[in-house]
Formats: C-alpha cells, sequence, structure tokens
C-alpha cells in the first residue's frame, strides 16, 4: 500500500519534476522523469544527472579508544582491508556471513577520528543492526537519520558541483571530504554507481532543497529516476545487491575479488579473520564451481532476470540476475551466473525467452567504459 511507504525528504521536489513514484526499497521513489529512462540515461553519459539516493543508510562509526582499533573491528567483519585505508579516502567493502555469503555490499570513509558508512536502503536496518552487535565493544554506531544523500554522475558533474563547493576539483575517484556550503557541512566523495566520473553529497535535511535545486539551475544537469539509475549501473557491470550478488553469492563467486586487497588474502599479514574466511580463501586459491559474467543476447530482445541459460548441447548451465536494453550501447546486456567452464569470454550459450531458446554470448565486463577521474 502506498501510505505505508515512506516518503525522501525531496518527495514535493520529485513531484514538482513530474516524477513518475514507483515503490522501492520501502520508499516511494521516482523511476523516471517526463523525458524517460532512454533520455535521462544518455543525458548522464554526455552531460550530468541529479539522482535522490536518500533511501540508502548513513552511518557513523565512532571509535571508543582508537581507530586503529576500529578499523580492525570493522575489518573483522569483512574481506577488506579498512587499516590500510588513509584519512580522507573511500573504499567500496562487503559483510560476509559464516558460508561465505555476502550479506550487503557498501561504501565506507575514514574521516580521520571516524569512519562513515553508505548501505544499502533494502538491508540498512539489518546492516546497522550487526554493525551494533559486532562493534559496540570498539565503537559507537550512529544512524545518521537528518541527511539526504544526492548523486551528481556524469562528465559535466564536475563543472557544476564546483560552482558551488570549488574544492571538488582537486578530488579524485574515492576521495572523501567534509566541505562547507552555504554555512552548512556537506559530506562528499568522488564516487557513485552509474560507470561515470561524478559524486555522492551527503547534505542536511534543512539545505537539501535549496542545494538541490542550485545543482538543477544548472544548465547541464537534469534530474534521473531509477529507471536510468538501473541502466547505466548495468552497463557498468556493477552489481545490484538482491539480484547479482546475496546471501547465497560469495564474491569470488560475484567476480568482486578486485576489492580483496592482498593483506586479507593467503599469505597476507591480516590473512582471514573474516566471517566465511575458510570457505572464500579456499576459492580465491582454488577457484569456484560458477561465476558472475557479463553477456550480450544476440538481436535486440533483452533477456530479463531469471532467464534460464544452456550450453549448445542443453545442458542448464546457468541464469540471468541483470537483464535489460542499454542505451549506450544500442544493445540488450545482462548478467548472471554460469558454471566456470562456460564463462571464458566468447563462449555461446541459449538463453529461454518466453519458450525459445535465443543465443547470447559471454561478454567482458564493463559493456560500457568506465570515466572515473583517478
Amino acid at each position: 500500500m502506498t501510505e505505508d511507504l515512506l516518503h525522501l525528504g525531496l518527495h514535493d521536489l520529485h513531484l514538482s519534476l513530474g516524477g513518475r513514484m514507483v515503490p522501492f526499497a520501502g520508499y516511494e521513489m521516482p523511476v523516471q522523469y517526463p523525458s524517460g529512462v532512454m533520455k535521462e540515461h544518455l543525458h548522464t553519459r554526455a552531460a550530468a544527472g541529479l539522482f535522490d539516493v536518500s533511501h540508502m543508510g548513513q552511518v557513523i562509526l565512532r571509535p571508543k579508544s582508537t581507530m586503529q582499533n576500529l578499523c580492525l573491528a570493522f575489518e573483522a567483519l569483512m574481506p577488506v582491508d579498512v587499516l590500510g585505508v588513509l584519512t580522507g579516502r573511500q573504499r567500496y567493502g562487503m559483510f560476509t556471513n559464516e558460508q561465505g555469503g555476502i550479506l550487503d555490499d557498501l561504501m565506507f570513509a575514514n574521516r580521520g577520528d571516524h569512519l562513515f558508512v553508505v548501505v544499502n536502503a533494502s538491508c540498512k536496518v539489518a546492516d546497522i543492526a550487526h554493525m551494533r552487535q559486532h562493534l559496540s565493544d570498539e565503537a559507537a554506531v550512529i544512524t545518521v537519520t537528518d541527511r539526504a544523500l544526492l548523486a551528481l554522475q556524469g562528465p559535466a558533474a564536475e563543472a557544476a558541483l564546483a560552482r558551488h563547493l570549488p574544492e571538488v576539483a582537486a578530488m579524485r575517484f574515492m576521495d572523501s571530504r567534509i566541505l562547507i556550503w552555504r554555512e552548512h557541512e556537506v559530506w562528499v566523495s568522488r564516487s557513485g554507481y552509474t560507470g561515470e566520473d561524478g559524486f555522492e553529497i551527503s547534505i542536511s535535511d534543512a539545505a537539501a532543497l535549496e542545494f538541490a535545486n542550485a545543482l538543477l539551475a544548472e544548465p547541464l544537469v537534469q534530474p534521473i529516476g531509477l529507471g536510468a539509475r538501473d541502466s547505466l549501473r548495468l552497463e557498468a557491470g556493477l552489481c545490484l545487491y538482491g539480484h547479482d550478488i546475496d546471501l547465497t553469492t560469495s564474491p569470488v563467486e560475484a567476480a568482486l575479488t578486485w576489492a580483496i586487497q592482498k593483506s586479507r588474502r593467503s599469505g597476507g599479514d591480516r590473512v582471514a579473520g573474516f566471517p566465511g574466511a575458510e570457505i572464500i580463501l579456499e576459492q580465491l586459491d582454488n577457484g569456484t564451481e560458477r561465476r558472475r559474467v557479463g553477456l550480450r543476447p544476440e538481436g535486440r530482445a533483452p533477456m530479463r532476470e531469471g532467464t534460464l541459460l544452456f550450453d549448445l548441447g542443453g545442458t542448464p548451465v546457468g541464469t540471468v540476475t541483470s537483464g535489460g536494453f542499454g542505451p549506450s550501447v544500442d544493445a540488450p546486456v545482462a548478467m548472471g551466473y554460469v558454471a566456470e567452464s562456460f564463462a571464458t569470454p566468447g563462449t555461446q550459450l541459449l538463453g529461454e525467452v518466453r519458450g525459445k531458446r535465443l543465443p547470447v554470448v559471454v561478454a567482458p565486463l564493463p559493456f560500457h567504459p568506465t570515466t572515473y577521474k583517478r
């Protein structure tokens, strides 16, 4: 029921912009604006798009003793090097369980005297409980409830944002800064989930509308909804929690091994010590039975989530987890899991669409080049 859905702080702004609202992760969210998903997607790739992602969870972890002890405690929840993240830097991480599955993926930043964590909306209640359960000896776990979270993405994002926060021009990919805009603290990271250069911006509810309107007044900035957010991240080969990754997928199966630093692997100085370490380390060393891959359906028909995949002899070999049309590549694209022996790019498979088995080829990720400012 729509009356049970939570509203974003900028809900009225989305309505005034013509946003078509849909349920998502317990919130009423704009899926698109009048220009439509295709144009919003292409505008983000060509100029700059403004996304409201305030439904996501923002959390501060403030150490009770030292930052080193906090980082080590946080590190014990995931196969990621937290201790090595320098002040002013951000990193991608994931909570794992004892079976090696992924509880959630997240971003965290070292802000000198505390950590700032952003988690997925659908998992935030469980994630916050998880952190409180495991970190209470070392940290105060503080849920941020009075700030909006915006994402400004695309090649014109830097120029647009720098007119309001000049310091962002000097930032590089995964830098994190606390800046001031009209006496309000603005928490900025140079990151996002579109494959484009851009920023994620946390700003107080009191200033969010004025700030959002200031960005939308920039000639190259347009509002972008969930529809284009999904197609952009799919072209970039980025996972969506609950679809491409979940409790049944390990980071190795999900092809997220790039996020597991040497210090946490076999031979590293802080090897293991995270949930599911025995399973994940074994997979890192010896491989897995299945792996997430890119998929390029032949023809124009998309292969959606749940599409079954077969080898050319008709044997089931996998399933699509995300799929749709890629506006930037002008073709259908998908991701899914296939048996390891079929995971090599160029492998020909068949996907079952409405009772017909249509050709699809395993393809390298991403489908569209990323443009992060290194």
